[in-house]
């Protein structure tokens, strides 16, 4: 039988490298990897469906499998997680010094509905009391002006949100004191270039992100791979091939990051970080499969409802192919 072309737009991360340099192979699949940067692959994947499968954004894809549109189907691969703690980014002089500090202040998100800004809500609401509407919300583009929501949530009529226009963006004016906070899944540029206007919320975010895994076991997803529902309702073993090419694709990463003798990566101390990686999350602390990932998943669907994203909590199963659920036992 002859291979099927089908095109994957995902980032080139190491554990989708094999992937894409077609050491790894899907089966009965002539893969077309296309290692766009995820806002580039989000958006022409929810706005015009360009893709047969692509990375996508964990909170879009629950909103656009409640709305029915577009029509897509996940596989239960997680190729981002992140601990997002270090990504609360603030004014040195908004008088914020702890998550309480936001309450009523002026905070940026490029767009209300992104998956870092719904666990970080998560995060301030159920860790430090702090809920949604009790800060005033700007979305718009952090770096480039005129960002829109790709997906636009039906909010709460007691969440204060309001666009910062086309010309404006949330990393200048969080340094000129126009926002308290942002938060973000990028570093503002005022922080990269060392303003002394800008810095986080967490300075130990390592031991504050530790210590939230330890206490919740939640080391939180962000995106997850799609198919178009057409492409899976006409050839519905693609996605049980992806699953094993993906699952593939993570092993040979994981074999190469402690096996060698001379540093691979420009990382001093990353054979130190990789014990202790170990001794945190245990050997497997990148799991793929729905059952190691329940309690996360469950996690993200409570704060997507909560947050008014999601009209009712989503029912996980429903969430993803139905042949990648389960395995063939001998």
């Amino acid at each position: 039988m002859a291979k099927i072309r089908l095109t994957l737009s995902c980032w080139e991360y190491d554990r989708t490298r094999a992937l894409q340099e077609g050491t790894v192979q899907v089966e009965g699949v002539d893969l077309a990897y296309l290692p766009l940067h995820v806002e580039e692959t989000f958006w022409r994947m929810l706005r015009y469906q360009e893709f047969d499968a692509a990375e996508c954004s964990m909170s879009s894809y629950l909103m656009a499998r409640e709305r029915g549109y577009p029509r897509l189907i996940a596989i239960p691969v997680f190729p981002s997680r992140f601990f997002r703690h270090s990504f609360i980014f603030i004014n040195s002089e908004s008088g914020i010094e702890a998550p309480k500090d936001l309450v009523g202040k002026r905070v940026g998100v490029p767009e209300y509905q992104i998956t870092a800004a719904v666990w970080v809500r998560g995060i301030l609401q159920h860790e430090y009391g702090v809920p949604p509407e009790k800060m005033k919300w700007f979305t718009g583009g952090a770096e480039d002006p005129g960002r829109e929501e790709k997906l636009r949530p039906d909010l709460p009529k007691d969440i204060d949100i309001r666009w910062i226009g086309p010309e404006r963006t949330l990393s200048s004016m969080l340094e000129q004191g126009e926002l308290d906070a942002l938060i973000c899944a990028h570093i503002p540029s005022p922080f990269v270039r060392r303003s002394p206007k800008v810095k986080r919320l967490f300075s130990n975010f390592r031991e504050v992100e530790k210590d939230y895994y330890r206490r919740t076991k939640i080391f939180p997803i962000m995106h997850t791979i799609v198919l178009r529902e057409e492409v899976y309702e006409k050839y519905p073993w693609v996605a049980q091939s992806l699953c094993k090419a993906f699952a593939e694709a993570k092993r040979v990463c994981e074999e190469t990051l402690y096996k060698y003798s001379a540093l691979k990566y420009m990382l001093a101390w990353s054979f130190a970080d990789i014990e202790e990686e170990r001794e945190l999350f245990g050997d497997e602390f990148w799991p793929y499969g729905l059952d190691p990932n329940r309690h996360v998943l469950d996690t993200l669907i409570q704060y997507s409802h909560e947050q008014g994203l999601t009209k009712k909590p989503t029912e996980l199963k429903s969430l993803f192919a139905p042949n990648t659920l389960e395995e063939f036992k001998v």
